[in-house]
């Protein structure tokens, strides 16, 4: 599904959120590589389940068609500096929800990308019925866990030693989830 696009300006930045377009697809996947190598709240490791041009071609195609599916980006100067997606469920009886997962290019932190991206997805996920968005973030991201509570999430559960980082040890996962009723 698209929305349409939206202006900001924090801290003298001016970026737009809007929805992603086949043009964004290469550079998407440049972004997604180098998000997962400049933090560990991400689930993957730099280079890991890589998605090429092809591949976000193909997400941005289903997204845009699905009314269940968002995926927006910030584009700051026709640069892309992150991007988000709510990714739904074709199963009948989960069709109710969306997952929400978020990457901004960490020179882009503090300028309330996340938290805008994060309010055009459950502004779009109430006014389309969507009757619940989850997520799933690091226990130790104490920053996101405290945005997400802010705007209506609460935590579902905790799944326990559940990521291993760089430090080697290991670390819970909390799983969120706003309500639409």
């Amino acid at each position: 599904m698209k929305i349409a696009q939206r202006e900001y300006l924090v801290k003298d930045l001016s970026y737009i959120i809007r929805s992603a377009t086949a043009e964004d697809a290469k550079i998407l996947s440049e972004v997604r590589l180098r998000c997962d190598g400049e933090t560990e709240n991400l689930d993957r490791e730099q280079g890991e389940a890589y998605i090429d041009e092809s591949g976000f071609k193909r997400i941005i195609k289903d997204d845009t068609e699905s009314s269940s599916n968002l995926f927006l980006v910030a584009d700051v100067n026709d640069k892309i500096v992150g991007f988000s997606r709510c990714q739904g469920n074709i199963l009948k009886r989960m069709s109710h929800k969306v997952e929400f997962g978020v990457c901004v290019l960490k020179e882009y932190w503090g300028y309330g990308i996340g938290k805008n991206f994060l309010i055009e997805s459950i502004n779009w996920a109430d006014s389309n019925e969507i009757k619940k968005m989850t997520l799933s973030v690091l226990e130790t991201n104490e920053k996101a866990i405290n945005l997400y509570k802010k705007y209506g999430f609460e935590v579902e559960g905790i799944l326990k030693k559940d990521k291993i980082l760089s430090d080697g040890n290991y670390y819970n996962t909390i799983l969120m989830g706003r309500f639409n009723d």
